[in-house]
C-alpha cells in the first residue's frame, strides 16, 4: 500500500513509469487485436442475418445481394427487408454502448447507463407521442432526442441537489423511468387498434419493420454524435486527472461534464429512436470491454462501439431463431441478460460503500 502512495505521490519518477509502462504496452497490443476478433464476429453475424429469414439464401448469395449483386428477387430480400434490420441494429448496438462508456467515465460508477437513469425511457416517450400526433417516420429520431432531453431535465430537478450523487441520480432516474414507462403503455392503450402495434415496439425494444427512411435519418444523425464522443476524449482525459488539476490545465469542468452528458443522451436517444429502450447494452458492455482491453482510451471508445453492435446484432438473431417462441422481440432477450447484470452489480457498488464507511 505504501508503494502504491509513493508512486501517486512521484509520478515522474522512474520507479513508477517502469511498473506502468509494460502493462500499457500490452493494453494497447490487445486493442487492435480485441477489434479484429470484433469484426470478425460482425462479419459472420451480418452473413447469418441477411441470409436467413422465411426465404433461406446461400450466405454467399446473400453477402452479393447486400451489394446489390446477382438476381433481382435476392436483392429485394436483401436489401429491402433484410439489411435495414441489421443495420439498425448495428448502429443502435453502437450508440447505445459508447453512451454508457461514456457516462460511466463521467459519473466513475458502473450502474452510470442511459436505460438505468431513464433517458432511453424519455426517448421512447418522445417517439411514441410523435406517433400518436400523427407524424412522419422521419421525425421520429428528433422526437426520441426530445423525449431524452425531458428526462435528463427532469433527472436533473429531482436528483442533482447540491452536487452530483451519483446514487441519488440512479435512484431518481429509475423512477423517471418508471414513470416514462408508464406514460408510454398508457397512451398505447388508448391508440386506434390501427397504432398500438406499432407503438409496442417502444414499449419492449424491437428492431423488426425498420425501414430504410428510419435507419438513415437516426444512423446520420448518430453518426455525427459519435464524431462528437470521440472529440470529446481528450475533455475525459483531463477530467479523470480531478477538478483542480483539470481546472489548473484550463479545462472548464462544469462546460466540460455537460457536453458529454449531453453526448450521450443524443445517443441513446437515437439507439432508442431505432429500437425502442433496449436494456443491458449500454450498462454491460462498457464492462466487458474494460476488462478484456484495460483502462479506457479512445482505443477502447471505439471497442465499446463495435462489441454494442456485435451484441445487439447477435441478440437479435437469438431472438429471430434461437428461443422456441418466435417473433419475441430483442429488448426481452437483452433484458433477460440484463437483470441480473445490474442485480450483481447493485450488491457489489453496495458492498464497497458499506466496507468504505466501516
Amino acid at each position: 500500500m505504501t508503494d502504491l502512495v509513493e508512486n501517486k505521490k512521484t509520478p515522474g519518477t522512474a520507479s513508477a513509469a517502469a511498473p506502468a509502462a509494460p502493462g500499457r504496452r500490452r493494453t494497447l497490443r490487445r486493442t487492435p487485436l480485441l477489434a479484429l476478433v470484433g469484426v470478425v464476429l460482425l462479419g459472420a453475424l451480418v452473413t447469418v442475418s441477411v441470409a436467413n429469414g422465411d426465404m433461406p439464401l446461400p450466405p454467399a448469395d446473400a453477402v452479393k445481394g447486400l451489394f446489390g449483386i446477382g438476381d433481382s428477387a435476392t436483392v429485394l430480400v436483401v436489401q429491402e427487408f433484410r439489411a435495414p434490420r441489421m443495420v439498425a441494429a448495428l448502429v443502435a448496438g453502437a450508440g447505445l454502448a459508447v453512451a454508457g462508456a461514456l457516462l460511466q467515465r463521467l459519473f466513475r460508477n458502473p450502474l452510470a447507463s442511459p436505460d438505468v437513469m431513464g433517458v432511453t425511457g424519455g426517448a421512447s416517450f418522445g417517439a411514441v407521442a410523435m406517433l400518436a400526433a400523427g407524424a412522419s417516420q422521419a421525425l421520429m429520431p428528433l422526437a426520441a432526442l426530445g423525449g431524452g432531453l425531458l428526462a435528463a431535465a427532469l433527472l436533473g430537478v429531482f436528483g442533482w441537489r447540491s452536487g452530483v450523487s451519483v446514487t441519488r441520480l440512479v435512484l431518481v432516474g429509475l423512477a423517471v423511468q418508471a414513470g416514462l414507462s408508464a406514460a408510454v403503455t398508457f397512451m398505447v392503450v388508448r391508440f386506434p387498434t390501427e397504432l398500438a402495434g406499432s407503438a409496442l415496439q417502444w414499449t419492449t425494444g424491437s428492431v423488426y419493420g425498420r425501414t430504410w427512411t428510419e435507419v438513415w435519418s437516426a444512423g446520420g444523425a448518430m453518426a455525427v454524435a459519435l464524431l462528437a464522443a470521440f472529440a470529446l476524449h481528450r475533455r475525459l482525459a483531463v477530467l479523470d486527472l480531478g477538478d483542480d488539476s483539470a481546472g489548473a490545465l484550463g479545462l472548464h469542468t462544469h462546460t466540460a461534464r455537460l457536453q458529454v452528458l449531453v453526448c450521450a443522451i443524443v445517443l441513446a436517444s437515437l439507439a432508442a429512436a431505432l429500437t425502442g429502450p433496449v436494456a443491458f447494452v449500454a450498462l454491460a458492455v462498457p464492462h466487458i470491454v474494460r476488462f478484456l482491453a484495460g483502462p479506457p482510451t479512445a482505443g477502447t471508445l471505439a471497442l465499446s462501439g463495435l462489441a454494442g453492435a456485435v451484441l445487439l446484432l447477435a441478440s437479435d438473431l437469438v431472438a429471430q431463431y434461437l428461443l422456441p417462441v418466435s417473433g419475441l422481440p430483442v429488448g426481452v432477450v437483452t433484458a433477460t441478460l440484463g437483470a441480473p447484470w445490474l442485480l450483481v452489480l447493485m450488491i457489489r457498488q453496495s458492498s464497497s460503500v458499506n466496507r468504505s464507511v466501516r
